[in-house]
């Protein structure tokens, strides 16, 4: 056989990787064009990875598929549609209080302005003298330039015109009704194909899983099929204790803030809870509001530092103590993948993708560590080291760097003995 050049080694290899960057390149444009229906279809998978150890509890208990499936689903929605309707009538109430606290807030503004010396004075004698300048020339400009109008405007007897206001008719009953429903169509329609997915995701569990393992590869069906069950164990578990664990913060966080005297304590638990799913960020972000309004509350500053130290010590302690002894010290991401994920899936699908971007990335890892022709998921977002100790120790000399070499031999030393190293 004739051996093949270096040019015909490097074409197939070429030709895969630019094939496989085509394949991404049309997936990632299907998911941002196709969001109406893929976002839906997100938040039904990651729901059913929810509920189905609930489902599954049931048909322990001889209830039917359909029966077990349908009670669960509507117990569910009917938990997460009270938590919605809860929002909602705490952010009503909120607005219609707003006003008043306005007074309060302005004041508090201009006395830190006042602390902060002349840099404010400065600022606000060059907005001044820039105003009265505008103001000089616009005069000047009216007064020194007669308009064509001053020079053909002759005295006449004409009477003066009649103002005429022209008034809308009455809206109808059909039409107001219209301007109601409007605003609520799309969320409603995105409610309800979820729903409809859950029902079908569970329904349809083992046909589905049968499918993936017929994509992923019948060659070893046995490891495959164990390997997705483990998987979506482990991912049901996984949810589920972030959901209970993000909930308890939440209400932790309306309790303080109700204890505090911040109005609408329950919205912010709730924000609470739905931002602690973003990471890193997430319990900063829903602690902006609460801080503004118990400025604007509050007569003096302890309201507002009272807030501030409770988002700070229940931030902490849940991240840097309780976590790691729920969760394990990783959740499976590199760090750098979840500030990649939380940005990609943020461009991708907006809020809802920054909310959803840890999950969904876990996802990926979890199916790159079980399936060999998405192994690249785990390598490139996953937690585990990418080398193991000998090939990174091999690799830092062949480039000429014993420092990281040693670095590495202490780091492993640290937990092994010398001979094993």
């Amino acid at each position: 056989m004739e051996e093949k050049s270096p040019q015909m080694r490097l074409a197939q290899p070429r030709g895969t990787v630019l094939t496989n960057m085509a394949v991404a390149a049309l997936i990632i444009a299907a998911l941002y064009f196709g969001r109406e229906i893929f976002v839906p279809f997100a938040l039904a998978v990651l729901l059913s990875f929810v509920l189905a150890p609930f489902v599954m509890r049931l048909r322990s208990w001889r209830i039917p598929r359909t029966i077990s499936v349908l009670v669960v689903v509507f117990i569910g929605f009917s938990i997460i549609f009270s938590l919605g309707g809860l929002m909602v009538s705490q952010a009503t109430r909120l607005a219609t209080k707003l006003p008043g606290y306005q007074q309060t807030l302005s004041d508090k503004i201009e006395s830190l302005r006042g602390l902060m010396g002349g840099g404010s004075g400065t600022l606000e004698q060059a907005s001044t003298v820039l105003k009265e300048l505008k103001t000089e020339l616009q005069n000047r400009d009216g007064a020194g330039r007669p308009t064509d109008g001053a020079l053909t405007r002759q005295p006449s007897d004409k009477p003066t015109p009649i103002p005429v206001e022209v008034r809308q008719p009455d809206p109808g009953a059909l039409s107001t009704f219209g301007a109601i429903i409007q605003p609520l169509i799309s969320p409603l329609t995105t409610t309800g194909i979820v729903v409809i997915f859950v029902v079908f995701v569970l329904l349809q569990r083992e046909d589905l899983r049968n499918r993936l393992v017929r994509l992923a590869g019948s060659a070893d069906i046995q490891r495959t099929t164990a390997a997705l069950d483990d998987a979506g164990k482990r991912l049901s578990k996984l949810f589920l204790t972030q959901i209970a664990f993000n909930g308890v913060f939440g209400l932790a966080i309306g309790l303080g803030l109700e204890f505090i005297g911040v109005p609408s304590a329950p919205l912010w638990g709730l924000i609470a809870m739905i931002m602690r799913f973003v990471p890193y960020i997430g319990a900063l972000i829903s602690a902006v509001f609460p801080l503004i309004l118990a400025a604007a509350v509050g007569t003096g500053w302890q309201m507002l530092i009272l807030t501030a130290a409770l988002f700070v010590v229940l931030e902490l302690l849940a991240g840097q103590v309780l976590e790691p002894l729920i969760f394990g010290h990783s959740s499976g991401l590199s760090p750098i993948a979840i500030i990649l994920s939380a940005s990609f899936w943020t461009w991708l699908w907006g809020p809802v993708g920054l909310v959803l971007a840890t999950p969904l990335t876990i996802c990926l890892v979890v199916l790159g560590r079980h399936v060999d022709r998405l192994k690249f998921l785990d390598v490139m977002l996953g937690d585990r080291p990418p080398l193991t100790p000998p090939q990174l120790a091999y690799q830092r000399m062949l480039a000429g760097d014993p420092i990281e070499a040693v670095e590495q031999a202490h780091e492993y030393l640290n937990d092994s003995s010398l001979e094993n190293y």
